[in-house]
Formats: C-alpha cells, structure tokens, sequence
C-alpha cells in the first residue's frame, strides 16, 4: 500500500507517520506540507510545500497512492470564520480534488474533530467549517471517504504538539491520563491508536463514514 500524508509534522501526523513507517503491508510514505518532518527513512518521500492550495508543479508525485490521511489543520482560537474557512477547508479541498481526479481508486481520511458540526449552520465557528469540509469531501468520487473525529488525543512515543498551549495542558493531565482513560474510555484516544485506526480502515472499510472516538475504538477491537 502506497499513503500519503498531508501535516506529518502536527501532532496526530506524527503518530499516523510513526505507524505508517512501521506497519509491513505499506511500501511506500509520502508527506506533504510547508516542511520537512526531518526523518529518515526508507519507505519515506517527503513534498514541501509552501502554497498548499496548489498542487500542479507536482501532479506527477500525488498519482499512484491507495489511500491518503489528512492530518493537516490549525486551531481555531483568535481567528475570524473568513481566515479560519480558508485554512480549513481552502488547503483541504485544493488537496482533496487534485487527489480525487489523480487517484480515483483511493481511500480518504480526514481528521475532523469531536463536535463537528454537520448541519454546518450551528453556533459553533470551527464546528461549522468543518462539518462544511466534510461534507465537501463525503461528495468527491473517491473509493470511499471517511471522516475520523477524534475527541482528546493522547500523544505518545515522543510525538507532540506544536501549539506551546497544548504542550502545556498535556503536560498537565499527563499524571491524570490512567484515571481519565478508566472514567473516559470513549473519548481519549491515543496518536497510536489513531494511526493504527487509520491504516485498518485505509485496508477493510468501516461500517460509517463518520467515526466519533467511540467508532474509532471499536476499528481496533
């Protein structure tokens, strides 16, 4: 299986890249985005990027991948809807219709949030534009198209944010992380768990398409 990764420098890319490299059915990683990840490795291509709402100077290195986990996104805090749609759901859909028409055959996972809004007329900003992208993407002819909305992610194995505001809240429930794993079982959900969660639907499916972290879980069982 050949996969591409879009954001393997944030913080659920990191942990998606980490079982990507190590899982034996995947030949071949490719990242794209504004830098490097600076790792090496054999099954690794790495892309950067610094439009990431045009993909035409590299067309040729987007063919031939059978599934694509979309790990690319910024917080919504401080932004207006205008700047926050932009990022959210611009950068996403330029990606997403390049790789549609370039790989029809492929598997589609993007890493949406728990509340995300659907209707995409709530009060909500940021859970409006992403129920608008998810939409967005549900409606491109992929193979299939799945939308992961994970709850509280649990980095592990070395991964973090780079949102210094994240580093410090993780730093500060990591000493509550076995309690609120035993009271929260449904909504904490590790880097790990998500990567492998990732490739096991990229291979069989899911009975849905949108998968809260409760769904995600029950992928892994």
């Amino acid at each position: 299986m050949n996969v591409l990764i879009f954001g393997a420098t944030g913080m659920v890319g990191q942990g998606v890249l980490r079982e990507c490299l190590l899982d034996p059915e995947v030949q071949l990683v490719q990242t794209v985005g504004r830098s490097a990840t600076g790792q090496q490795h054999h099954k690794l291509r790495e892309i950067a990027l610094q439009d990431l709402t045009s993909y035409t100077s590299v067309d040729a290195q987007l063919s031939g991948f059978d599934a694509c986990f979309f790990c690319l996104g910024v917080s919504s805090s401080g932004m207006k809807e205008e700047q926050y749609e932009r990022v959210t759901y611009g950068i996403t859909m330029a990606a997403a219709e390049t790789l549609s028409r370039l790989n029809p055959q492929m598997i589609f996972i993007y890493v949406s949030g728990a509340g995300t809004d659907s209707s995409e007329h709530g009060r909500i900003m940021w859970a409006r534009v992403k129920g608008k992208t998810e939409n967005a993407l549900l409606r491109l002819p992929f193979k299939a198209a799945y939308m992961f909305r994970p709850g509280f992610i649990e980095p592990l194995h070395g991964v973090r944010s780079k949102t210094p505001a994240y580093r410090i809240g993780y730093a500060l429930t990591s000493p509550l992380m076995p309690l609120l794993r035993r009271a929260l079982p449904n909504f904490i959900l590790s880097t790990e768990q998500i990567g492998v969660a990732m490739l096991a639907v990229a291979k069989h499916g899911a009975p849905k398409q949108i998968l809260e972290s409760r769904d995600i879980r029950a992928v892994l069982a």
